[in-house]
Order: structure tokens, then sequence, then C-alpha cells
């Protein structure tokens, strides 16, 4: 279905993909739709908390390698397309987990990342929003608002797919995200409760892929997560063009990994593999290491950069 409803040159992108932008004044518009009409079941309870990991049964060599595209309400942040085309180039599974307002900011790149089998999509709020600083009523519409885009894009690619005679092909594509991240990785047992209610497992991260990538070579990064990666691991990236190293990173790390006999899965898939590995509040490297970031951004960390 994907080489069926874009061509190459589409599916490879072009440079405009990378740019980033800031806005002149923060873009607050909410979807066409606010509310998702699928409503999800709740979590289970063994997945309620922050999942930093999962335990594979039978100690299984795989991975998932996620991807952040993150958008706050002040910009309008890129799609790094040669993360994207080498992955696919590859045949390698991953979790790619959208902002909201990216999905609207960028709709044929989210309906590429839909229709393609390799890759599963994941809530990541509406505009990156702080949750462990939210009211409840300020989740709730990061996430639903998030949810209702996502199912804007599938309507969207359902008609392009009957049109094209495509509809047993579209079958497998997802009517629903069923995984999230939290932005800044905040999130603690109110946090969980909410989004637990609402069916969405708060997805962390046991690998921060791009750790201190300013301080480090790419040789130093690639040894760093190759020292982190453990069978069932989580490994946070992003596709959104603000780190600058992914794509290096990511060329050399796959190839690595699968000589040391590593397979790439999905977050769910993941989640089906073994015992989910969970923590009460999120964190980066160590307990407490980003509550600094409460403070960081304003709106609650939807807008710029505090004065």
């Amino acid at each position: 279905m994907l080489h069926a409803l874009w061509d190459d040159a589409q599916l490879a992108g072009s440079e405009g993909d990378l740019r980033r932008v800031a806005l002149d004044q923060p873009d607050l518009t909410p979807p066409l739709r606010t509310q998702p009409l699928r409503v999800l079941p709740p979590v289970p309870s063994v997945q309620q908390h922050v999942i930093r990991r999962v335990e594979p049964v039978d100690g299984r060599k795989v991975v998932a390698l996620t991807f952040d595209l993150c958008e706050r309400a002040v910009h309008r942040t890129g799609y790094q397309k040669d993360v994207v085309n080498f992955l696919r180039a590859s045949g390698v599974k991953a979790t790619f987990f959208a902002g909201g307002k990216w999905m609207r900011s960028h709709p044929e790149k989210t309906m590429q990342l839909m229709a393609d089998s390799l890759f599963e999509l994941g809530n990541h709020a509406w505009t990156h929003g702080n949750l462990a600083i939210m009211d409840e009523a300020e989740v709730r519409q990061q996430m639903d608002w998030t949810q209702a885009q996502y199912e804007l894009l599938y309507e969207a690619l359902q008609t392009r797919a009957d049109a094209q005679g495509l509809s047993d092909e579209f079958c497998h594509v997802p009517a629903s995200i069923r995984v999230m991240r939290l932005p800044y990785g905040r999130g603690d047992v109110r946090t969980g409760a909410i989004l637990a209610a609402m069916g969405l497992p708060m997805i962390q991260w046991s690998v921060t892929g791009e750790y201190d990538e300013r301080e480090r070579t790419i040789e130093q990064l690639v040894a760093w997560n190759l020292e982190q990666i453990r069978p069932g691991a989580i490994v946070l990236m992003h596709a959104n063009t603000v780190p600058q190293k992914t794509n290096d990173l990511v060329r050399r790390l796959v190839p690595e990994l699968r000589r040391r006999g590593y397979e790439f899965v999905t977050v769910s898939e993941l989640l089906a593999l073994g015992t989910a590995v969970t923590v009460t509040d999120g964190y980066f490297e160590h307990p407490g290491d980003n509550l600094d970031l409460d403070g960081l951004f304003e709106g609650k960390g939807t807008l710029g950069r505090a004065k």
C-alpha cells in the first residue's frame, strides 16, 4: 500500500523536510475534531506505571527503537527523512511517538508512517505538554486532541486507499494509537491513573540514545548505546531534526546490533513478549533528573523557554 500511494521521490522526501521554523505567534488552535471517536480499554494493572523496558520471557534479544516527533506550540519542527529512509531500506521496525500538532503540521509524512507495516505510531501529547504539572483536564486535552488528529488522518488515508482498491491492505493500519510517551519523561502515579483510564500505557526508555550528544563524538554515542542496550531495551531517539547526530547514530547502531543477534520490534510487540519493568516516576537516566524541566518552558511545557 505504501508504494501504491506514494512514489519513491515522495517517500524519499526533500531537504525542506529537515527545516525547523519558529512561529510568530503560538499556534493554540485545536484539531478539526477534539474528541476521539474510539474509546480504548483501560491499561492492564501490570502496565499502569512508567514502563522503562521489558523483561522478555525467554531472554530473547529484542530491542525497540523509538523516535519522538515533538512539536511545541511555538514552532514547527522537522522530519528526519534520512533516518526514516534508512529504517525502511534496512527493514527495521520502529515506533514513532508523534505530537498531535506535529501530525497536523506533517500530514503526508504521518500517513506514510501509518501506511508502513514496519512502523507503529504513539501519542506524544498535542504540544509536548508536561503532564506531571498539568491538571487532569489539561492532560486529557493533550491526549484527546492527539488521538483525534490521528483518527482524522486515518480517515484520510482510508479514503485514498479505498480509491486505489487497497481496502484489504488498509485493514492492517491501526484505527487508534495505543501507546504514549511522556513529554520530558515526566509522569507520576496521578498521571498514570489518568492515562491508564484512557487506555494509553506510559512508555519511557531504558536507553537515552542521544544522551549528551553535543559533548560526545558519534563513536562515543554508539559505544554508549551498545553498552546500555540489553534484551528488552527501549531506546529513545528523535526524528524531528532537533538532535543532530541521530542519523549517523542509527546507521552505525543498527548493523552492529544485528551483528550481535538483536531483532528490532515495535513497542507494542515488545510489550507482548514479556513483563514490563516499571517505575513510579519518569526520568531520563536517574530518578529526579528531569524535575528541573518543569520550569524550563512556559505554558506548562508547551511554549518557549521561560525568561
